[in-house]
């Protein structure tokens, strides 16, 4: 059971992200323009915020996944593959894709993101 305080922060994000979210689907041009300037900004400097928490050791693996003093957690950790498939691999939904730079693909072989994932080439 979570407590009343983290109750509180869970409810108000969720609303802040459920209000973000529906003016930039149903708003008009004006009101969608103010959210990509105003609070896509402020989005992307949380999620950068949570997974500079989640930077992995000089091993690749993520130091806050870390179950025990020794235990090894995943590498990539949940945070970063969550926000990789969240972004990166759902593009199929973007409205944009006939206008928008294709991406190249993902390889998990080579060094690079965080020591864990980059783009070829």
């Amino acid at each position: 059971m979570s407590s009343p305080i983290f109750g509180q922060l869970e409810a108000s994000l969720a609303a802040y992200l459920a209000d973000v979210t529906q003016r930039a689907r149903v708003g008009d041009e004006r009101t969608a323009a103010a959210v990509a300037r105003f609070e896509l900004p402020r989005v992307i400097e949380a999620l950068k915020a949570v997974l500079d928490e989640h930077e992995p050791d000089e091993h690749g693996r993520c130091t806050t996944c870390r179950t025990s003093r020794f235990g090894r957690a995943p590498a990539p950790c949940r945070a970063y593959l969550t926000a990789h498939l969240c972004l990166v691999v759902t593009e199929d939904e973007s409205p944009m894709e006939a206008t928008a730079p294709m991406r190249r693909p993902v390889t998990l072989t080579e060094q690079g993101f965080h020591g864990y994932l980059k783009t070829p080439g």
